[in-house]
């Protein structure tokens, strides 16, 4: 009989704790009580691994809980971006999100197994550069010299991209539409294939990342034009940006950014962009996004969900004016 009145008292004074708000054991516990997973959708290597394994680690250090990369590759991202929207809205599961499926995935594929409304912004954490690259047979060493030369010479120029539909591709198109000019498109498997195939001169042109290029533009067997940055590249530092030699409407960067599924609370938001700017000023991170050819650059969510908004209108037009087509 004690024993039963004791339960009922216990009882009792859980649910007035629950009532007047105190808390008790088995209340909810603060964000995050748990591991918290980075979804990376594409293989180990590359950009978006790199950011989300430097990133994991800032994180982990504020949030008091281990990140863990997830690598989810397959079908130009869209893997990984279906199996984070469908993660339960709770700020364990995040996207480490790139730019060129962000903006471009909604409107190469018409079902990709994803939206952008799928997501709300953390965070973007870092960009990477990209430099205008050719063949030393191209007569030009300035950007408005090379310009004047493709619209001397429509179509007979070829460039190289990774791919239909990847940053290189859609990138090389906006220039093409802001400087007016004309070129044939000659997409790769990858940089290294057409890395190869500019050296021996079958493309001219390449717009692709200055680790890609570095020492060969350094060996004279390439040239670089302009970097396609807000600023000039370290390895690079006698190569003008595209603004400083005359273009400064045509930037192309691409960038990493942390996403989660819609729906996620707000306080385990807040904690998550914290974490993520906590990561980023951290020198080691720093050192080694530098290490890794990555510029850090933090956006809060606001800045970020602008930045999506503008680049997505812009990929939009050019897929459509283009007719880019996935293959």
């Amino acid at each position: 009989m004690n024993r039963r009145r004791v339960g009922c008292a216990l009882l009792g004074l859980v649910a007035a704790a629950f009532s007047v708000g105190l808390p008790v054991q088995v209340a909810a516990q603060a964000f995050p009580n748990k591991s918290v997973t980075l979804v990376v959708p594409a293989p180990p290597g590359g950009i978006i691994d790199a950011t989300a394994r430097l990133l994991g680690e800032g994180m982990a250090r504020h949030l008091g809980q281990s990140v863990v990369v997830d690598n989810r590759g397959g079908a130009s991202g869209n893997i990984g971006y279906s199996h984070a929207a469908r993660a339960p809205a709770d700020g364990y599961t995040l996207l480490a999100s790139y730019s060129a499926f962000h903006l471009g995935n909604p409107s190469l594929f018409p079902k990709p197994g994803w939206a952008q409304t799928d997501f709300v912004p953390i965070a973007m954490a870092a960009v990477a550069t990209n430099v205008i690259a050719v063949h030393p047979s191209v007569p030009a060493n300035t950007l408005p010299e090379l310009i004047a030369y493709l619209k001397a010479n429509p179509g007979k120029v070829s460039y190289a991209s990774q791919g239909s539909g990847s940053l290189a591709h859609v990138g090389t198109e906006i220039f093409k539409a802001q400087t007016g000019t004309d070129m044939l498109h000659v997409p790769y498997r990858g940089s290294g294939p057409a890395i190869a195939d500019m050296l021996a001169g079958q493309v001219q042109l390449f717009i692709t990342t200055p680790p890609s290029v570095l020492q060969h533009i350094q060996a004279g067997k390439l040239k670089g034009i302009a970097v396609t940055g807000k600023t000039r590249h370290p390895g690079l530092p006698q190569v003008p940006t595209t603004a400083e030699a005359g273009l400064p409407g045509f930037e192309l960067e691409g960038w990493v950014a942390l996403f989660a599924p819609t729906g996620t609370p707000a306080e385990a938001l807040s904690r998550l962009t914290a974490s993520v700017k906590a990561s980023v000023e951290s020198p080691d991170v720093v050192s080694k996004a530098k290490a890794a050819g990555l510029e850090i650059r933090f956006l809060p969510p606001p800045a970020l969900q602008e930045v999506v908004r503008a680049e997505t209108a812009g990929w939009a037009r050019t897929i459509k004016s283009a007719n880019i087509k996935v293959e």
